[in-house]
């Protein structure tokens, strides 16, 4: 057992409000200089929607991620050992600056200097890229509340396999139904980016799991870009390095979220860590398709098992660590509960950031009945859902749609049981029944409300120091200190005097 330690996360989607606070946050300390004017680490799509850059979720078109091969093998999609030195030189499957955008600003000194006239001055838009006007036509969110459907939300690649009745009603005026999907750089466990990199600048963080790249060794080969299905390594023109997310490490290492989560308004970010089996990772993403999101959570790891933290210790992991994957919210949404769900598992590189899956455009069709389970079945919102279970399938389960369903049936139970709890309108037998039907307690039920609709800052983020000079072993056991567990307390592992 290769036991390692991942930080990772969870995005509540109820609960983004679509703001762009997180990207505005990311933008201002990341990406705010020449060559990287294109480039949005964070970024809010609203889906359906063909996102940023266009169609990034066709792979058939960019060959990013893994595919398994007749003779059981994992390999990328973009390239073999035969034709990655040719790819090197002309590598055509990566977004070009018309799938993402030509990043503008405007000649605000027109309005200050232009002479006495009738007309009001006004900024013309001019190409950040070349200097010279140009005639805005897309933005990295261009299709943001389903703006320009015809042209956007239409050609989403989910909704492929969606019937025409389910297609059209996903745009019709009255019930128009959308979500929002914030996305940065999962992390993955399983990083296509890094295995595809010519000069090895790719690589991730063995304390933590972060995926970063070395500037010195990169040399703008940008395999990466194509390789990553899930486009979030740039390709800045001026320096000719790649460039991605690093979850802001420098703020992690001091004990701070990332900005994109530190800025999020609807709280809908969550911090932690978990433990998997390296040695399973391989052999997970080799399941078929619907099974991948179980096989992902196989090579997950439960952190209060001694054994796992044997392993853990034994593999370098700190105390520290070990202690914030026993309270990590991650931990509890993935495998504790079973709510969240990584997105597009189908690219087999194992995200290590996860979903809740929107459960309010599911909802939000019914009537005025809404919160009263009756008739037959208590989850008949499900099969008349104005977000279709098909298409956040596609989304979140590789198809599958029992996966997302369940999830949903459990988001449903909690709403109805703490609904019970306040106003006294519902059938105590039913209530039951719900909870029941979702696979739930209400000891569950209530720890699922508290985390999801009042988190404190040190319930959404449980933050291990990765600095060395603060990872110091404890000087303590339970066989020499009375009473110390080293696991278990809020505080971290007691350091004896």
């Amino acid at each position: 057992m290769d036991v390692r330690a991942q930080v990772s996360m969870v995005f509540h989607l109820d609960k983004c409000i679509g703001c762009h606070t997180c990207s505005v946050a990311c933008k201002n300390v990341w990406t705010d200089r020449a060559g990287a004017e294109y480039m949005w680490w964070n970024n809010v799509e609203t889906k359906p929607g063909t996102g940023y850059p266009s169609r990034w979720e066709d792979q058939n078109n960019y060959q990013g991620g893994w595919e398994v091969t007749d003779g059981r093998e994992l390999k990328l999609k973009s390239q073999n050992k035969a034709s990655a030195f040719f790819k090197m030189l002309f590598n055509p499957p990566q977004p070009t600056m018309k799938d993402y955008y030509e990043p503008w600003s405007y000649k605000y000194d027109d309005l200050f200097s232009s002479p006495l006239g009738d007309d009001q001055p006004t900024a013309v838009p001019i190409s950040q890229i070349t200097g010279e006007p140009i005639d805005i036509k897309s933005g990295p969110n261009w299709d943001d509340d389903l703006s320009g459907s015809p042209v956007h939300a239409e050609n989403d690649v989910n909704l492929d396999e969606l019937s025409e009745e389910e297609r059209n009603a996903l745009f019709e005026v009255e019930r128009i139904s959308m979500m929002y999907l914030p996305r940065i750089c999962n992390h993955c466990a399983n990083p296509s980016c890094v295995a595809s990199c010519p000069s090895g600048a790719l690589y991730k963080r063995g304390e933590d799991g972060i995926v970063l790249v070395n500037q010195d060794k990169c040399r703008g080969w940008r395999a990466c870009v194509t390789a990553c299905p899930y486009k979030k390594v740039y390709y800045n023109w001026k320096t000719g390095k790649s460039e991605k997310c690093i979850l802001c490490y420098p703020r992690l290492e001091t004990g701070q979220a990332p900005a994109c989560f530190h800025s999020c308004v609807g709280r809908i970010r969550y911090l932690g860590v978990l433990l998997y089996d390296a040695e399973r990772v391989t052999e997970a993403m080799k399941a078929p398709a619907q099974s991948l999101v179980e096989a992902q959570r196989s090579a997950l790891l439960d952190p209060n098992d001694p054994e796992v933290q044997a392993a853990a210790r034994a593999n370098g992991v700190s105390e520290e660590f070990l202690h914030a994957a026993i309270h990590s919210p991650v931990y509890k949404y993935v495998m504790e509960w079973k709510l969240a769900l990584p997105l597009h598992v189908e690219f087999r590189t194992m995200p290590m950031l996860f979903y809740v899956p929107p459960l309010l455009p599911v909802m939000g069709k019914n009537d005025a009945s809404l919160y009263e389970p009756t008739g037959e079945g208590f989850f008949t919102a499900l099969e008349n859902a104005r977000m279709p279970i098909k298409f956040l399938s596609k989304l979140f389960s590789a198809g599958n749609e029992s996966v997302v369903e369940a999830s949903l049936r459990k988001l449903m139970a909690v709403r109805y049981y703490m609904r019970s709890l306040e106003i006294n309108d519902v059938d105590s037998v039913k209530i039951r029944q719900v909870m029941h039907e979702a696979g739930l307690t209400e000891e569950e039920a209530k720890a699922i409300h508290a985390l999801t609709a009042i988190p404190t800052v040190d319930d959404r983020f449980v933050l291990p120091p990765i600095q060395r000079e603060r990872a110091i072993e404890p000087t303590c056991s339970p066989e020499v200190c009375k009473g110390c567990t080293g696991f278990g307390e809020k505080e971290p592992p007691h350091r004896g005097a």
